[in-house]
């Protein structure tokens, strides 16, 4: 099974690849999510280091039960090779209806298949107001027209 693209990116090919990554997080389905990470792969994202799809899926079914009305945005950093670098932000509330912006930065490698390897996050959470919100498009994949981060000012 490949996932294309693949390895070596282009700017064109790494641009695919992180909104490929964009849409399936924006879906919250962790079923459709693992797919794009190899049998053993590694992450570190803020205090865990989950290791294999079932780790991983796990992580994120974790996540989407307490991160609500969750809406992202990827936008590519940089890439050489079978690397590429992102930068993102996403917005959610929590039970308590308390509003996020957490913003972030990630290294991602992939394998010869076009499966990410390994992904390396560093996160900062932002309690924003609900009138502070940014995001704002129906659950699921972000508009085409929707401005992206640099767009935003973020």
């Amino acid at each position: 099974m490949t996932r294309p693209p693949l390895p070596p990116f282009t700017l064109e090919t790494a641009r695919a690849k992180v909104r490929a990554a964009e849409d399936a997080w924006n879906s919250r389905n962790p079923d459709l999510v693992v797919g794009a990470y190899t049998d053993d792969s590694f992450w570190r994202n803020r205090a865990e280091f989950p290791s294999g799809q079932d780790e991983i899926h796990a992580f994120l079914s974790r996540k989407w039960t307490r991160e609500h009305q969750y809406r992202l945005i990827k936008e590519l950093w940089a890439h050489s090779g079978n690397r590429i670098a992102v930068r993102y932000a996403y917005e959610w509330r929590d039970d308590s209806g308390q509003w996020m912006r957490s913003y972030g930065n990630e290294n991602w490698e992939y394998a010869e298949d076009g499966r990410m390897a390994r992904r390396h996050a560093s996160i900062n959470d932002r309690p924003i107001h609900e009138t502070d919100r940014l995001f704002h498009w129906p659950l699921g994949r972000r508009p085409d027209d929707h401005p992206g981060l640099s767009d935003l000012g973020l």
